[in-house]
């Protein structure tokens, strides 16, 4: 099959829709990308790179495109299209979330084991967040010092409150205490981790990607849906597993084997995660729209100062 003039950015999926989304955060939240090399990873850049310059490799097929567009899109920042780091990857979410999850539920009686799996979870989440932040926005080291000490103290308090008043509730409600502080700490962690876009503004492009200016409006709601993805993402696993412990605990041969509980858990809450982090990565459209009637005075007369009533809506990526 011929290749010139093969558009490696053009979306394999229709992302204006839902099932075209979660195709195409099924593709690039694949786990298994996570294990290989740097050394791979770069070859899929350049491969991609070449291909975006008209200069496609003799003999590379179709497949090999979209497997090395599947690479880099797991791998590199959408904005920077610098390489990141591993932990704070999508790929990442299910081996570090089940892991950190599954502890998380299974250590909620002691108050310094939650104290530790709050921390770790947030030390976690920090840099996810940072890592997938909109790369046009810069943030300083005070800065994400303060949102990771803020969204850390939010969790422990939380965690550690709820765990204390509900030493006397069902057992069930304590059960959900880990799930209300990583809730409760995505809402602080997020905007912290990226105040600067809610400070300064967020870079706006028409639908050509030509920059139009910075909008705090477009940040919030990009924001916004982040934080509601984020929690979409933990709920089922962290609501609907303590459930199934509980009555499971109830079994005899459950309770002969309490030392396979925390490995159990991890398991399930893999098995969660392996379709909630694409699913929630799909609810919003990452190259998120505002219209331009929404924005602020300000940018709103300048672009209708340049284009008139041309450019009716304006985008930006929301980041993950």
């Amino acid at each position: 099959m011929a290749l010139s003039g093969f558009d490696i950015d053009a979306p394999r999926w229709d992302q204006s829709t839902f099932m075209g989304r979660i195709k195409h955060f099924f593709n690039i939240t694949d786990s298994r990308t996570a294990l290989l090399p740097d050394s791979r990873l770069d070859e899929a850049k350049v491969l991609v790179e070449s291909c975006r310059a008209g200069s496609i490799p003799p003999g590379t097929t179709e497949e090999q495109l979209f497997y090395a567009k599947k690479l880099y899109d797991s791998a590199f920042h959408p904005d920077t299209g610098d390489r990141m780091n591993l932990i704070g990857r999508m790929s990442f979410q299910v081996p570090g979330g089940m892991a950190i999850t599954g502890a998380m539920l299974q250590f909620y009686r002691s108050v310094p084991a939650v104290v530790f799996w709050q921390w770790v979870n947030q030390s976690f989440n920090a840099l996810a967040n940072y890592t997938n932040r909109n790369g046009a926005s810069p943030i300083t080291s005070k800065q994400i010092g303060v949102a990771y000490f803020t969204a850390t103290s939010t969790a422990l308090i939380t965690a550690v409150g709820l765990n204390l008043y509900t030493k006397k509730a069902p057992p069930l409600v304590a059960r959900w205490v880990p799930f209300a502080a990583v809730a409760s700490a995505n809402c602080v962690n997020i905007p912290m981790m990226r105040q600067q876009e809610i400070l300064n503004g967020i870079a706006v492009t028409d639908e050509n990607g030509n920059k139009l200016g910075h909008s705090r409006k477009a940040a919030a709601k990009g924001i916004t849906q982040v934080v509601i993805s984020r929690v979409t993402m933990a709920a089922p696993g962290m609501i609907i597993l303590p459930i199934i412990m509980q009555r499971l605990e109830k079994y005899r041969f459950m309770q002969k084997i309490t030392f396979l509980h925390c490995p159990l858990q991890v398991m399930m809450v893999g098995m969660f995660l392996v379709f909630m982090v694409p699913a929630a990565c799909s609810l919003f459209p990452q190259q998120c729209s505002i219209a331009v009637s929404k924005l602020e005075p300000e940018l709103r007369e300048s672009i209708a100062s340049k284009y008139g009533d041309k450019i009716q809506c304006v985008y930006f990526n929301k980041g993950l």
